[in-house]
């Protein structure tokens, strides 16, 4: 595919679905994770126009910053710190309406308001997480949970 996107206006989930299928062709037959997870976070940034986009891989026994597009982030995140460690540690997708509200949050940017937090599987474990994050407030919804969980499963594919 060309490297190059078509921005849908429209719905939330008429944008999803016009960009799943690009997203798809961007990483598919690419081996490289890096350049996946670049052209991930860039397809999502330049669609939806978030705050933050980014990933954060599993190192050892720390989240560290990997591909993202957005303003400087946290470097490390230990398990279960934060929006990115909690999602971490309990395995499951956290979407959090007012980040100043969460237990623990970890402000890279004080002009995030809202996060959504999607762990990312291969061959069953968690190798990583996709961080998005807002600067509105209750921004994120199940809409977004099924489609980042469904582009985060596009790299257990690959």
């Amino acid at each position: 595919m060309a490297e190059d996107l078509i921005i849908q206006v429209g719905d939330k989930k008429t944008q999803y679905e016009s960009l799943m299928p690009q997203i798809k062709g961007l990483i598919t037959g690419e081996a490289n994770l890096v350049a996946n997870l670049g052209n991930i976070t860039a397809a999502l940034k330049e669609q939806f126009n978030w705050l933050w986009v980014g990933f954060y891989w599993v190192v050892e026994d720390e989240l560290v910053l990997a591909p993202f597009q957005g303003p400087v982030a946290c470097t490390r995140i230990k398990k279960g710190r934060g929006v990115c460690g909690t999602s971490w540690e309990k395995g499951i997708t956290l979407i959090v309406d007012d980040v100043e509200k969460f237990p623990g949050h970890i402000a890279c940017s004080s002009a995030s308001r809202s996060e959504i937090v999607v762990p990312v599987f291969q061959n069953g474990q968690i190798v990583g997480v996709l961080d998005v994050d807002s600067t509105e407030l209750a921004h994120f919804d199940a809409i977004d949970q099924t489609y980042l969980e469904e582009i985060v499963g596009f790299l257990d594919q690959l």
